[in-house]
């Protein structure tokens, strides 16, 4: 079982990432944030001064310019990115990336397929998004109406994906298609689909409640012809490569918004040090002290959630049920604790360009994306035989 503590490289590497978190030049993303209208070519560059930084492909191989880092390692390095940056969007983008377009093609990609991906999502030269969701397929995502008809050694694709984070910058989308409709979802594939081809459409970004920070919107696909080359795995593998795929991204894709609770909670410290209230610092309210001190047990309730579930994966062991455990945990303490930090900011933390009012706007997202709270309590209890 792994001990309580990181070790003397992983502490450093968390450190490392923080400081190149707070070092990246974010322009006016904090307005744009607020106004909700996003500049796509401003945020594109700032996509690739977190390329930069190296986050994006510490997971991945050696021999496609990754950094094969260990699960955990990876863990302590996007804890560090949450403590340094105070956009959610980014740290859920990163996450998204790193989880669910990466790691599907580093598992289930042909040697091609790896060789022409990989670098290039990893140096931020190319973004990808992956396309599940659809208007009529949300929790149940595998009942799709999107298909990938057979013609020849091609494919016809058509559909469309919705709340897709990144469609309106993406250059590759990893879509799932039913291929043999009468199957269900046992026919469903995966395929990488090159959104410059004909029919493939990118759609705008469209304003949400919280997550602002992260350009998110359609993909729609009107009769795209691709190549055979094109699916990811087998035909009919789509449910085993998202099911995979979702394992990863309920454990690891909050990584980052642990670290944000832990910046969230110092900045509640500090400010409960330095208000004063009836002459003395409101720290030494009880009511405003206990919240901080919820606050503190939730953020070290999931970073040892965290890095149970990361050892699990180190381990190569099954996690379905710790990544829904993780999943559940930190979407709802990263609420929880949301709700406390604006409380104890008071008006300070009300204004809706404060760190606090929009930690809580994201905070709104984290129980619904990736499969709701909901979702995540049946499979638990599915798994326990209810």
């Amino acid at each position: 079982m792994i001990g309580f503590d990181l070790s003397d490289t992983q502490t450093a590497l968390q450190t490392t990432y923080a400081e190149r978190a707070k070092a990246l030049d974010l322009g006016t993303l904090a307005a744009q944030d607020a106004s909700g209208h996003l500049d796509l070519n401003e945020w594109r560059g700032i996509w690739q001064q977190i390329a930069d930084t190296g986050i994006l492909g510490l997971a991945a191989p050696q021999d496609f310019d990754g950094a094969a880092q260990g699960i955990v390692t990876c863990a302590a390095a996007l804890h560090g990115f949450g403590e340094g940056c105070v956009h959610n969007g980014l740290l859920l983008a990163i996450g998204a990336k790193m989880w669910t377009v990466i790691q599907p093609i580093v598992e289930f990609g042909t040697l091609e397929q790896c060789q022409r991906y990989i670098p290039d999502l990893i140096a931020g030269r190319i973004i990808g998004s992956d396309g599940v969701t659809e208007a009529t397929a949300g929790s149940d995502a595998m009942t799709l109406n999107t298909t990938a008809r057979a013609d020849g050694d091609d494919y016809i694709l058509n559909g469309e994906k919705i709340y897709v984070g990144l469609a309106p910058l993406c250059d590759v989308a990893l879509v799932f298609a039913s291929t043999a409709p009468e199957k269900g979802a046992w026919g469903i594939s995966a395929f990488l689909v090159d959104m410059s081809l004909r029919g493939a459409t990118r759609g705008g970004h469209v304003d949400k409640a919280g997550l602002r920070s992260i350009p998110t919107g359609r993909l729609t696909f009107d009769n795209v012809r691709l190549p055979a080359s094109a699916r990811l795995g087998a035909e009919g593998a789509g449910r085993a490569i998202f099911g995979r795929a979702s394992e990863w991204e309920r454990q690891m894709i909050f990584a980052g918004h642990v670290g944000g609770m832990k910046r969230q909670l110092d900045q509640c410290v500090a400010h409960a040090r330095s208000r004063t209230s009836g002459g003395v610092p409101i720290n030494t309210h009880q009511s405003v002290s206990n919240r901080i001190a919820d606050m503190r047990l939730r953020y070290e309730t999931t970073w040892l959630m965290q890095l149970r579930g990361a050892w699990q994966m180190d381990q190569q062991r099954s996690t379905a049920a710790q990544a829904a455990l993780t999943k559940l945990h930190i979407s709802e303490a990263l609420l929880a604790s949301s709700i406390d930090a604006l409380r104890t900011m008071g008006g300070a933390g009300y204004y809706f360009e404060a760190d606090p009012a929009r930690d809580l706007r994201d905070a709104m997202g984290g129980v619904i994306l990736g499969g709701t709270s909901d979702i995540q309590r049946q499979i638990i209890a599915a798994m326990l035989g209810r």
